[in-house]
């Protein structure tokens, strides 16, 4: 019984920022690894960034190195991906998920467990 409630998405500028955050209910946040995924209209799911149990291993997406930071906050339940210099390639709706296997950096959305509701992110140019 897990929950993923997605917030902060948003429509920005190309260049502008955003930080959306994933709020998970229950009282096991720290046996979870956490994941961002995106879909864009008519393009397959994409891996955007991970993040271990800990925090102290992250994973990303090539086109978001040096752009996009994942994080997560235990004592609060909730991860966060904080989006900069955006471009309108990164226009989709992105996904927060958990797994709880013992993966350190899972990549395969079909290894999440929970998923949460979607936010749109749309980035004009």
């Amino acid at each position: 019984q897990v929950q993923l409630v997605e917030s902060g998405g948003g429509l920005v500028q190309a260049g502008g920022s955003l930080r959306l955050s994933c709020a998970v209910s229950g009282r096991s946040f720290n046996l979870y690894a956490m994941a961002w995924f995106r879909q864009a209209p008519g393009k397959e799911r994409e891996t955007v960034a991970t993040i271990s149990r800990s925090g102290a291993n992250t994973y990303y997406v090539d086109s978001v190195k040096g752009r996009f930071t994942i994080s997560r906050d235990n004592a609060k339940n909730t991860v966060y991906l904080q989006m900069n210099s955006l471009k309108p390639e990164d226009t989709a709706v992105y996904y927060c998920a958990a797994r709880g296997g013992v993966g350190l950096l899972v990549r395969a959305y079909e290894q999440y467990d929970y998923w949460g509701q979607g936010t749109q992110v749309t980035v004009s140019s």
